[in-house]
Order: structure tokens, then sequence, then C-alpha cells
């Protein structure tokens, strides 16, 4: 029984040891960095507007009123504790009772039988990085909080918090990430092809 007792104790103590050595370094090691996203409002066009396109992204005390205000090319929604009206259109545009934070354009053309208009938040840790994609259509940005990378065959930008970043024509190969020293808050914001895949996987050498 001697011998028996003392190798129990001997796993015993070597699970114990096992155990607060997976302790020490999940906490040492550092958080997930996945890149998030979520979707946050959309809808379905058959026409844009004539010209230069520019997202106007705009301010508003309620969500009833944005949504009341909204035109047949606007999104509105709640979003990081505020309401936002997002209106493709011409640029040096404004809504009756919105506050004008930021116009982001102009876009790259776009020709399709059917548009889709789609605003995501997104962002992560510093180092998330999405997968690399492509839409078919031109994304835009807005920064809320933290730094924003983009990966493109052009090359590599950024966009600081309270700055906006326009994306490159449908298609594009891209990657996206948080590059700075805090977690990124941002707004992509779209308008693509409806009647194609919204993102598909893609490669950049």
């Amino acid at each position: 029984m001697k011998p028996h007792s003392l190798s129990a104790r001997r796993i015993g103590l070597l699970m114990f040891s096992l155990c607060a050595f997976g302790l020490m370094t999940s906490a040492s090691m550092p958080a997930d960095s996945k890149f998030a996203v979520e979707p946050v409002v959309e809808k379905k066009l058959k026409e844009l507007p004539p010209g230069p396109l520019f997202w106007r992204l705009e301010n508003f005390p309620t969500l009833a009123q944005a949504q009341s205000a909204a035109g047949p090319t606007s999104l509105a929604a709640e979003v990081a504790g505020k309401v936002w009206l997002f209106t493709l259109g011409p640029k040096d545009g404004s809504t009756p009772g919105g506050t004008k934070v930021v116009e982001i354009g102009p876009l790259p053309p776009i020709s399709a039988s059917e548009y889709l208009l789609r605003v995501n938040r997104a962002g992560g840790a510093p180092g998330a990085k999405s997968a690399i994609h492509t839409h078919p259509g031109p994304e835009a940005f807005y920064v809320l909080a933290g730094k924003l990378g983009q990966r493109t065959p052009h090359g590599v930008t950024y966009a600081e918090a309270g700055t906006t970043m326009t994306g490159h024509g449908a298609n594009t190969p891209m990657e996206v990430f948080s590059a700075g020293t805090t977690d990124l808050d941002e707004l992509a914001i779209f308008v693509v092809d409806a009647n194609q895949p919204f993102s598909s996987p893609a490669s950049l050498d």
C-alpha cells in the first residue's frame, strides 16, 4: 500500500504543478487578437445619386429624429453612444437637424443593377487584423478610437482617431488591422454591388 500511496501523491503534485504552470502562462500571454466585425445597418437601392459621391456622417439628438430626416440614400443607427446618419450623396450636403461630423470621399465609382449600402463596426486589440478579402464596391472608414491600418496592393495607409480613410475600388484585396497602442474602434461604410457576395477571400503578395 505504501508504494501505491507514494505514487498517487507524486501524481497529485505533478497535476498541481501543471495546473499552476498553465495559470501562470495564461496570465502572462496576451489576449486573443481577434479582429471583430459587427453589422450595424444596411439597405438596398436601385439607383445612386449622379456625380462624385461622398459619405456624409452626421449626429442627431435621437434615433427617431435621424430616421425621420433620412433620405433614400441614408442609413440611421445608434453606435458608440451616439446617433448617426450616414448619407451617400454629393459633396457639401447637409441634413436639417443634424450636426455634420465629417465627409468621406470622393468614392471610387461603382456601377451595378442594385446596390447595398451598409455600415459595420469593427476593430480589436493592437495587432488584431482581418482576413485578406475583397468587396464588390468601395469601402470608407471613420475611426472612433485607436489607429486603423489598411494594406492593399497600393501600399499601407493609416488613419488616427477622429479621421477618415477612403478605400479603393471594387475587388481590391485588402487587410485591415489595429495599428495603434490602444484598441481600434472604427466604422466601415460600404456601397457595393448587392448581387455579388459582400466579402470574398483574397490574397496579397
